[in-house]
């Protein structure tokens, strides 16, 4: 086998596609999440505290004259904020899949025990 076949027979397993499905999925998911972030909740959360430390920016933050802790400490917060709404998320879809196990799944066939049963009962009455 041609190493072209190889790759042919590699690049069109399923895995190979649903894994890269998933990674483009995954990275328009996580510009919704990172706008969502950066454009509603840093501001409602640090509005108050910047407006008090007379800044527009948590970036502009500086210490000992030029080191700006206030890039590290934006990072964190968005990581912290990040972290949380993706826990959110999978709570969420985690809570609609136990719903769904919960379900209990209606069988249209007996049993093999329910007829063994029915046999047995069936075998007593003659």
């Amino acid at each position: 086998m041609g190493m072209i076949s190889e790759f042919k027979t590699f690049a069109t397993r399923g895995n190979v596609i649903d894994l890269a499905i998933g990674v483009i999925i995954g990275g328009a998911f996580g510009k919704i999440v990172s706008s969502f972030i950066d454009d509603v909740i840093t501001p409602l959360l640090l509005k108050p505290a910047l407006v008090a430390a007379h800044l527009s920016k948590i970036e502009e933050l500086t210490i000992f004259g030029g080191v700006k802790y206030g890039m590290f400490l934006s990072a964190v917060i968005n990581f912290l904020i990040d972290a949380f709404i993706l826990f959110l998320i999978i709570k969420a879809i985690n809570a609609t899949k136990k719903k769904e196990e919960a379900k209990p799944a209606v069988s249209s066939s007996p049993t093999q025990e329910q007829l063994l049963t029915e046999i047995r009962d069936l075998l007593k009455k003659q």
